[in-house]
């Protein structure tokens, strides 16, 4: 946890939204600083953030840790869960007790009950009626978040969404379809080059994953860019510098 009041972090949340969507931005580091910036911000241990692709199907674009990927994947291969229920219905969904509403879910309950999760809240990345996804915050303990809390996730991810949406001014549900999937196609080459790193640097996927956004950021460089420069052996990405 940061050493940040809660209210410093939140101002400065805000103010570095609003910052990288002035510019032309890259969508999947901005989804993922989204999530890991709720889940240090909301005191929750991981999260995970789903966009919908141009078949109107959830796809998963980032998570904070590997428990976190696999539990939204699994939830999506099973169907259901809280946090399609979000997609769904357009509104927020917390789960304080996963053991306790496993008849809910019971799939999804288990696998993230064995993964060390005991509650879930989900926000829809929305605006107005149009929905694109989900960001959700998983916690190792029980207790719903707070309504405060659930403001504040509603909030960053509304004011993401925002400039995801109007990115480029965009008019058409095509064009916007288009860019969603061109984000989840991204992911697909960053994990490609999350495991070329790891392979021969001996670095954790989440540390290959850092080490590639350090180097994208410092030379002002798209993520798919660098990830398809590792791929191709043209970039050489090295251990992230320590905070």
């Amino acid at each position: 946890m940061s050493t940040k009041t809660r209210e410093t972090q939140l101002s400065d949340a805000f103010v570095k939204l609003a910052d990288t969507l002035v510019d032309d931005f890259d969508v999947v580091d901005l989804l993922h600083w989204l999530v890991e910036e709720c889940t240090e911000i909301l005191d929750t241990q991981a999260g995970g953030l789903l966009l919908v692709d141009q078949a109107g199907l959830l796809q998963l674009v980032a998570s904070t840790s590997e428990e976190a990927e696999l539990v939204e994947i699994f939830q999506l291969a099973a169907g259901d869960g809280p946090c399609l229920d979000c997609f769904r219905t357009g509104e927020a969904v917390t789960v304080g007790d996963l053991e306790a509403e496993s008849h809910r879910w019971p799939k999804f309950s288990a696998e993230a009950l064995r993964l060390g999760f005991r509650s879930v809240h989900a926000t829809p990345l929305r605006l107005r009626s149009q929905i694109i996804g989900t960001m959700n915050l998983f916690s190792h303990h029980v207790g719903a978040l707070a309504p405060t809390d659930i403001a504040v996730a509603q909030a960053l991810a509304n004011v993401a969404t925002i400039g995801i949406l109007q990115e480029r001014n965009i008019r058409t549900s095509q064009v916007l379809s288009e860019q969603l999937q061109h984000a989840l196609d991204s992911r697909i080459l960053i994990e490609q080059a999350k495991g070329v790193i790891a392979a021969t640097t001996g670095m954790s996927m989440s540390e290959a994953f850092s080490a590639m956004r350090e180097y994208a950021r410092n030379r002002n460089l798209p993520l798919r860019q660098v990830a398809d420069g590792v791929i191709d052996r043209r970039v050489q990405v090295g251990r992230p510098a320590l905070k």
